[in-house]
């Protein structure tokens, strides 16, 4: 039987390492505060440009915000430039942030185009460098994400964790796809047991991991120190706390009931209208509102319609209407 363990991140101690991915454009405060709310070991933030950060525009500093409840908290850099990372790596540190992890696993054509991300794992003197600059900038703990290479030709995750973790790198967590792979096919959770062979530093498995069975596969196939959770996570902030628990022997945690979903959906909508304002706060909203829903009879029409709608106050009426006869049998 699968029992987490305590990792130590240099000083940081993650007592249960179930972690939740950086993810763009999903795991900003509003979500990251509810999924700590639940229980995480460590959350990560969006990923940030690192030359963004530097210049402080308005999407950076946002994506740098982070909740005191979530302390330790992890900000993740992206860029290709050694000196522009080791500085937004500085002020990142300045304004609080526990953990640096570094992108070197992020597929999407437009990082990749500008060497960034998964790009590295073709450049290893660069992403060598790069690692270099941000470890000897800060004085907190530095992480790295990757993928298992660029293809299937170059699967040189183990070599890139050497060099990490020799740099000073103090956790990897490996997807276990290839960049030329984007999110299609499975994730090989067995791979990254060769990373875990090749460095003495915590390794966590990423990539497919959507429910506690999928978790206890991983961390057997892989032999890692502790899993990260992705696109499971979505409509499910509960999930990670499930996997914890049922990992770390605390036993079965079910689902919250459908009236603590909606007043955790009703919760995080609200805080993103605060975050980003009405017009883009409706906007980003929709797709959680797909994922929370999802399954649920009718649900895809409720979608169509309050995706229509520009008027939080409506949408919000939508839902409580929504799951109101669900609320009222389970009252029943």
């Amino acid at each position: 039987m699968t029992v987490l363990k305590p990792i130590h991140v240099g000083p940081v101690r993650i007592d249960a390492p179930v972690i939740l991915a950086p993810m763009t454009g999903v795991t900003d405060l509003p979500f990251r505060r509810v999924v700590k709310r639940y229980g995480a070991g460590l959350t990560v933030s969006e990923m940030i440009a690192s030359q963004a950060m530097i210049r402080e525009t308005r999407q950076s500093l946002q994506k740098s915000l982070w909740d005191p409840a979530e302390d330790p908290v992890s900000l993740q850099l992206a860029g290709c430039e050694p000196e522009v990372m080791a500085e937004a790596a500085k002020l990142n540190e300045q304004r609080g942030a526990a953990i640096i992890d570094i992108n070197m696993g992020c597929p999407v054509k437009k990082v990749v185009n500008g060497e960034a991300g998964s790009a590295l794992m073709r450049d290893l003197p660069l992403a060598g460098k790069l690692i270099a600059a941000t470890v000897a900038a800060v004085k907190v703990p530095v992480t790295l994400k990757m993928r298992m290479g660029w293809d299937h030709s170059s699967l040189n995750a183990p070599e890139l964790a050497r060099i990490a973790e020799d740099l000073g790198v103090k956790m990897i967590t490996v997807h276990g796809r290839t960049r030329c792979q984007m999110y299609k096919g499975e994730a090989d959770w067995a791979f990254v047991r060769r990373v875990k062979d090749a460095v003495a530093i915590p390794v966590i498995v990423n990539g497919d991991i959507c429910s506690i069975e999928d978790s206890r596969e991983a961390l057997r196939q892989s032999g890692a120190d502790g899993v990260m959770i992705g696109r499971g996570a979505y409509g499910r902030p509960w999930l990670i706390a499930q996997v914890t628990s049922e990992l770390s022997g605390g036993g079965h945690r079910p689902d919250p009931s459908l009236d603590e979903q909606l007043a955790t959906m009703l919760e995080q909508y609200d805080d993103m209208l605060r975050l980003y304002g009405t017009h883009t706060g409706v906007n980003l909203a929709r797709k959680h509102i797909g994922w929370y829903t999802k399954g649920l009879p009718g649900s895809a029409e409720l979608r169509n319609t309050a995706n229509q709608q520009d008027d939080p106050a409506v949408v919000v009426q939508m839902l409580q209407d929504f799951y109101a006869p669900w609320l009222a049998r389970s009252a029943a």
